[in-house]
């Protein structure tokens, strides 16, 4: 099978769609199938990779995010898609789904979108109060799920906008953790501290809303409780959240590329704090839970779905002070159990058996006679 898999906001700094994209791509070619990834970048490339072809688009930066670049020069992608001839095109790009769609139908071939991002969620904080987000998201997403032979979601939370307009093309495919690269750190202390370490890794955005791990630092400093945060991670509020956390022992680390410094940094670590309340499934989360780090989250979003037993993290109300309180709850339990517990969380969504689930879906999927011209 040659799956193609295709998706904007990729960069050398993306965070978890980079991280899927690679993992479910070195998953397939190692099951024996053919992959090619096609994204945007600052130029037009073409190379073969470990994890096939890699296949890049000039394209240009939207503004304010960041860096991250969209695809439109549509022609060339349409001829490159015609050049490869996939068996099923995996679009990771809510965007690109509607002209995609009619180049899939055209050929016969089955569009699979794998939502990453609910659009509530993601817009709720970038657009004013009055705004029918509700209604507006409803009618994307049903247009969206039209469109698509299947739709990819990795959790309840992300399900549910396409349950909410009666999509019944869905498929529940949850993520998973390199089990290897993030572990438990041996050396990590067993019996806690005088300080407790606290870690976040999340894209400085306003959606991932990283303010909330600074202020549950303060709430916590201004209750005489020693801590500090080590804040994993960089983007457009960077400059901002420096300003918010002036006075308090928090630690910006930017960007971390290197997926073994990122799990050492994480590992030592007490508590991990993924304060997102729009995230759909919560890999940063599930990294955490492998190295053997119990994590605190709000109640909204899917990170919670993560959490297991009771001592491998806890699920608050997202503010600060629930943050806070989460944390020093955790930290009163043995750090031998809910390290433990955290691992055994994590156990449960192995990368192999995303990629079984996903390829066991492409298997199911008929190619159509293309539509006549």
């Amino acid at each position: 099978m040659k799956i193609v898999q295709l998706a904007n906001f990729y960069t050398p700094v993306s965070g978890g769609l980079r991280t899927c994209l690679e993992q479910t791509g070195s998953g397939y070619r190692e099951a024996g199938h053919e992959r090619v990834l096609l994204v945007p970048g600052p130029a037009h490339g073409d190379e073969q990779t470990a994890l096939g072809r890699h296949i890049t688009v000039r394209s240009p930066r939207l503004p304010g995010s960041g860096g991250y670049r969209v695809l439109t020069d549509r022609t060339r992608v349409r001829e490159l898609l015609d050049e490869v001839r996939p068996d099923v095109l995996e679009v990771s790009d809510k965007l690109s789904v509607g002209w995609l769609a009619r180049w899939a139908h055209r050929r016969g071939v089955p569009l699979v979108l794998f939502s990453h991002e609910r659009i509530d969620a993601v817009l709720r904080t970038r657009l004013p109060r009055r705004f029918p987000l509700r209604a507006t998201a409803r009618t994307i997403n049903r247009r969206l799920s039209g469109l698509a032979d299947r739709v990819v979601v990795t959790s309840r939370f992300s399900a549910a906008e396409f349950e909410q307009v009666g999509a019944t093309n869905v498929d529940r495919v949850p993520l998973g953790v390199d089990l290897e690269t993030f572990r438990p750190d041996r050396r990590a202390r067993r019996d806690g501290g005088a300080t407790i370490r606290l870690v976040t890794v999340s894209r400085l955005s306003r959606e991932k809303c990283p303010e909330r791990a600074i202020d549950a630092l303060r709430v916590l400093c201004e209750d005489g409780v020693a801590a500090n945060l080590h804040l994993v991670g960089d983007g457009p509020l960077r400059e901002a959240l420096e300003q918010r956390a002036t006075g308090l022992p928090v630690t910006f680390a930017g960007h971390v590329s290197d997926r073994r410094r990122m799990a050492g940094l994480v590992a030592a670590a007490d508590v991990a704090l993924s304060p997102s309340p729009a995230e759909t499934f919560g890999l940063a989360t599930l990294e955490a839970l492998a190295c053997g780090v119990p994590a605190v989250v709000p109640a909204q979003g899917a990170a919670g779905e993560l959490i297991g037993a009771p001592d491998s993290g806890r699920i608050t109300d997202g503010t600060p002070r629930g943050l806070a309180d989460g944390i020093r709850e955790l930290v009163a339990r043995p750090a031998g159990s809910r390290r433990a517990a955290a691992r055994a969380a994590a156990e449960r969504f192995p990368w192999s058996t995303t990629v079984a689930e996903l390829l066991a879906l492409f298997g199911t999927l008929d190619t159509r006679a293309p539509a006549a011209s």
